[in-house]
């Protein structure tokens, strides 16, 4: 049996972030073109316009360029307030070399963003960065902000009702989104979700303060990655934004000496020269990230969002967040909210993010294994020169280095252009090559 909406329905949404933000947006959008009033609250208690861990949102900031093009055409195009930097370029660094990848159309279309007010109070323009901007966009479109926590959420005649000190509110949907960094399963757990909750691994961010101009002139416009073959570490990341950079880790068991092994090694000395130490940052976190979805995010009247929910392996937790919430308000604006309809319309979205992680896995596990072959790594390094420096040849590593650091496509598209046996056979060239020159080296020393 299908659960409505009716003129007036209440809609409680747990989270400020961008999944809940997103959901209010198009939940309220998609009740305006049915003529249906819909009343939703929104419960956040962090304030994303104060600099500093108040209004901090624990993430890397990349929005990818498939993001972007999917707001643009809903209308949200992210204001030059909010983009701290322009991205046109990747540095893919190795131990023994690097390379840079241009994005393939010639546009700075990634954005690298703050997720709040910036890292801290010296930070002298506290604007709510993306977060801020997409709640603020609910809040337009109609949405109620409440700043506060939510304390406990329990049945009331077959409707979830928010219960905060001495009041209590009364939803007929309570839209969970409250990510994986609070303590807030044990709510949806109390609610009757069944499962567990998200499986994580935790990632390792500081802010180092270069200053805008030191920050421009030798970092640009370009994300560098780094490939290097410590032990536990997975990928890491530089990310200028105004006149900050934003250094990211995954990595397995990330520990103290894992971040000290990655900040001494030579390479990264090399690239961050003087400009700032680890230690040095102005902050730092370890924020989970959820690898493992929950398996019926759904109930009658309640639907989880975004990270507390499902997102994709390791890339554009943003974009998931988008479609989720997108996916789920669709749902319960033009469908019902009953588990049913969820089922049918909401599940089969974050069965599908779920799949395809099982190819984000596999090509992640690839990648650990080629940081330990010497040779396939300086061939993917060659490769990618080569159809860098080579107009009009085909750009079949690039494509998937550039997809694969910034999330715009499906891992299982960026897996399928690998088993591509002209693929295959170049990296296979380029690594023979590679050898063959490393030797020579060698004999010359």
């Amino acid at each position: 049996m299908s659960l409505l909406l009716e003129d007036g329905a209440r809609i409680g949404v747990i989270g400020g972030g961008p999944a809940g933000s997103f959901f209010a947006y198009f939940a309220l959008l998609f009740a305006e073109r049915l003529d249906l009033e819909l009343k939703v609250d929104i419960y956040e208690s962090r304030e994303f316009s104060r600099p500093g861990l108040s209004g901090c949102n624990m993430c890397g900031g990349l929005v990818s360029e498939s993001l972007i093009q999917a707001m643009a055409l809903e209308g949200i195009n992210l204001p030059s307030a909010v983009v701290q930097r322009g991205i046109d370029s990747y540095v893919l660094h190795t131990r023994d070399s690097d390379v840079k990848l241009d994005t393939p159309v010639k546009e700075k279309r990634i954005a690298a963003v703050h997720r709040g007010g910036g890292p801290s109070e010296t930070w002298a323009e506290p604007d709510g960065g993306l977060d801020g901007y997409l709640l603020d966009l609910a809040r337009q479109r109609g949405a109620k902000v409440v700043g506060t926590c939510v304390d406990q959420v329990v049945w009331d005649k077959g409707r979830p009702q928010v219960r905060l000190g001495g009041t209590a509110q009364t939803y007929d949907l309570l839209v969970g989104a409250t990510g994986v960094n609070s303590d807030s399963w044990f709510i949806y757990k109390n609610l009757g979700i069944s499962g567990e909750p998200p499986k994580t691994t935790r990632a390792w961010i500081t802010e180092l303060d270069l200053g805008r101009e030191a920050t421009n002139r030798y970092f640009s416009s370009s994300v560098h990655v780094f490939l290097l073959n410590l032990p536990r570490l997975d990928v890491a990341s530089v990310i200028p934004k105004g006149g900050f950079l934003t250094v990211s880790i995954l990595g397995r068991r990330l520990d103290q000496r894992l971040i000290e092994s990655f900040f001494h090694s030579a390479v990264v000395q090399d690239l961050l020269q003087s400009q700032g130490k680890y230690d040095q940052g102005i902050c730092h976190c370890a924020p989970k990230i959820n690898v493992g979805g929950v398996k019926r995010p759904f109930l009658d009247r309640v639907v989880l969002v975004g990270d507390c929910g499902v997102t994709r392996l390791y890339k554009d937790g943003i974009g998931t967040a988008y479609r989720t919430a997108k996916a789920a308000a669709r749902t319960a604006v033009f469908g019902g909210v009953s588990a049913k309809d969820f089922q049918r319309h909401y599940l089969p979205v974050c069965r599908s993010i779920n799949h395809d992680n099982l190819f984000g896995s596999f090509l992640f596990q690839v990648v650990r294994l080629i940081k330990h072959f010497p040779p396939v790594l300086r061939g993917t390094l060659g490769m990618v020169l080569r159809e860098q420096m080579l107009p009009g040849a085909a750009k079949r590593m690039s494509s998937v280095l550039w997809d694969m650091f910034t999330g715009s496509a499906p891992y299982r598209d960026i897996f399928t252009l690998t088993m591509d046996p002209r693929f295959i056979g170049r990296l296979f060239w380029e690594s023979v090559l590679a050898l063959g020159i490393h030797r020579g080296k060698k004999e010359e020393i």
